[in-house]
């Protein structure tokens, strides 16, 4: 890292079917609900971090949600060059990385406002040890899905030596838009979701989290796999749409998931909202990248 029955009678109650919309209430109801008083005893961070708080209300779906901006993080999710560079994996495999390379600016943007609105910034990259000790056994799921030349040598732009998707090299750096300032934050994970085997959970809760904002690719892989484990850990969840994207596999393989896990991220883990929703919320005023 870069860090408790009483028995009562009741009457019957009268059926009623919901709609769509109502189940998504519903569910964002329930989610909201579990956030008051549903992480046990502060620790000293976040009893410190109380007296900083600043509510603002994100237009979002199902519904808008009230963040704590000192108690939130933007997690940028693999912006790193195997994923978003020319000379990167997917480029190198001819995956279409427009989709990624759009998403970028947007990205861009919302750093700065975090950054204005001292929102903490962690950056999770996908990478594995030179010697692929965490890549998994040879007949191990993780091995198995992804390409045969993961930890392959490959030339960085500036002609010095790199490997895809090792750490420490060109191949998993931050995409150069993007780059982490002093005060972020990077976590290496060598599975879909940052928080597995890794130090993301640990260190969230000892700066006091409960808010994510999420932005990153790709959005049905890595980004789905850390929302749905924020969720089962209890954070709010965010989800930028215009922050992410989820190329299409070239050869015929069947075309992007980005939308589908967008509506169960709506519907289930977490909102959705927009870039431009997220930097209205937490600072009216125009940022500069």
């Amino acid at each position: 890292m870069t860090r408790d029955i009483q028995n009562t009678e009741r009457e019957p109650t009268q059926a009623h079917n919901f709609g769509r919309r109502e189940v998504l209430g519903l569910l964002g109801a329930t989610a909201a609900a579990s956030l008051v008083g549903g992480r046990g005893a502060e620790s000293a961070s976040a009893q410190t971090q109380n007296a900083n708080s600043r509510i603002v209300r994100i237009d979002a779906k199902p519904e808008t949600i009230a963040i704590d901006t000192s108690k939130t993080a933007v997690i940028v999710v693999d912006m790193q060059n195997d994923f978003g560079s020319k000379g990167g994996m997917l480029d190198l495999a001819g995956v279409d990385i427009s989709g990624i390379r759009k998403a970028i600016a947007p990205i861009a943007k919302v750093l700065a406002s975090a950054r204005h609105a001292g929102i903490k910034i962690v950056y999770l990259k996908m990478a594995f040890r030179p010697d692929l000790s965490d890549f998994g056994a040879s007949d191990s799921p993780n091995r198995l899905k992804h390409p045969p030349f993961v930890g392959k040598i490959t030339p960085a732009p500036d002609g010095r030596e790199s490997r895809i998707l090792i750490r420490d090299t060109w191949n998993t750096d931050i995409v150069d838009e993007l780059k982490p300032q002093a005060d972020d934050l990077a976590i290496y994970k060598h599975r879909f979701s940052g928080f597995y085997q890794t130090d993301l959970d640990a260190t969230l809760r000892k700066l006091g989290i409960q808010y994510l904002i999420i932005a990153g690719c790709t959005t049905s892989v890595c980004v789905e796999a850390t929302v749905r484990d924020a969720m089962y850990r209890d954070y709010s969840c965010v989800l930028l749409e215009d922050c992410m994207s989820q190329p299409t596999p070239p050869h015929g393989v069947p075309g992007s998931n980005h939308d589908a896990s967008l509506v169960l991220a709506e519907a289930y883990f977490g909102w959705v909202s927009k870039s431009e929703q997220f930097m209205t919320a937490v600072q009216p005023q125009a940022v500069a990248p």
